[in-house]
């Protein structure tokens, strides 16, 4: 073999960055693929929503009895145009809401603030747990008489109902979220000399993000269903009222209608949380 023939070296790979990400094209491929993972998952979605659409459209065409009583696609379409051109869509979603909203933002605070200060003491979390799981098993429904004697029927009942429904699981979350931080990192910070409250902003917190995200997600749904609640109990508005009404009334089209506009703000409610999640949780993105 002749000594002098030249090979080709094989090409660099590409080095993480000082910060330790992966180089651009790595990112960019994987971006890519998640993009078109998403577009597929969307994309089958709206095949599965069509044909079931359609299949209940074809049902309820041929049947009357089942149209009466499960209503149908166009139907309910109808009844959604009908309350949009009125006002009282976006009246009721508005109301309900901001119920919502308000609900969901003290009893996400009251629940968290309360979750992750129990890792401070373990023998106060011991002390509180049956409390807490007590108060978690008592069905939200069974409450509404009680707020409504304390708060009135007013908007104060609707808020009460939401951040009741909220709360106890945003503790339970935030608590898990905090006493599942890695025990070694916790002994590191100390032997550093850091504090207790050094160890729970700079550690506890930022682990704890993860739970805590997941509980503001799944308490979405828990709030609005309070707001729901506290409406069929007592309201002259709202997106429980409608159902409430239009039920009682046996208009069940019109009862999908109301559903369909309480998934819709579910859906946005559930669609901001995960907005703010990735701005305070950037490298969430890369995962």
């Amino acid at each position: 073999m002749d000594s002098s023939a030249r090979y080709d070296a094989p090409p660099a790979r590409p080095l993480p960055d000082a910060a330790g990400a992966p180089p651009a094209p790595a990112v960019s491929a994987r971006r890519s693929s998640r993009l078109r993972l998403t577009a597929l998952v969307v994309a089958t979605q709206i095949v599965v929503l069509a044909a079931f659409l359609a299949f209940w459209e074809y049902m309820t065409v041929f049947d009357k009895q089942a149209a009466f009583m499960f209503g149908s696609p166009t139907a309910i379409a109808g009844f959604l145009i009908a309350m949009a051109q009125d006002g009282s869509l976006w009246r009721d979603s508005y109301v309900t809401g901001m119920e919502t909203l308000l609900g969901f933002a003290v009893g996400n605070v009251i629940g968290t603030l309360i979750g992750l200060s129990l890792w401070y003491s373990r023998f106060v979390s011991r002390v509180i747990e049956p409390f807490v799981i007590a108060l978690g098993s008592i069905p939200i429904i069974a409450l509404a008489p009680i707020i409504i004697i304390w708060f009135g029927t007013g908007l104060m009942s609707k808020i009460a109902m939401s951040t009741l429904s909220v709360v106890i699981v945003a503790l339970v979350t935030s608590y898990k979220g905090a006493v599942g931080v890695d025990p070694d990192q916790i002994n590191l910070m100390r032997t550093l000399g850091a504090s207790k409250f050094q160890i729970f902003r700079k550690l506890v917190v930022p682990a704890s993000l993860t739970d805590i995200f997941a509980g503001l997600k799944l308490t979405v749904g828990f709030a609005l269903i309070g707001a729901i609640v506290g409406e069929f109990m007592s309201s002259s508005e709202g997106l429980g009222h409608a159902i409430f009404k239009a039920g009682s009334l046996y208009i069940i089209p019109k009862v999908f209608a109301a559903l369909v506009a309480t998934i819709v703000l579910a859906l946005l409610l559930t669609f901001v949380v995960g907005k703010v999640e990735r701005l305070l949780m950037p490298w969430r993105r890369l995962a």
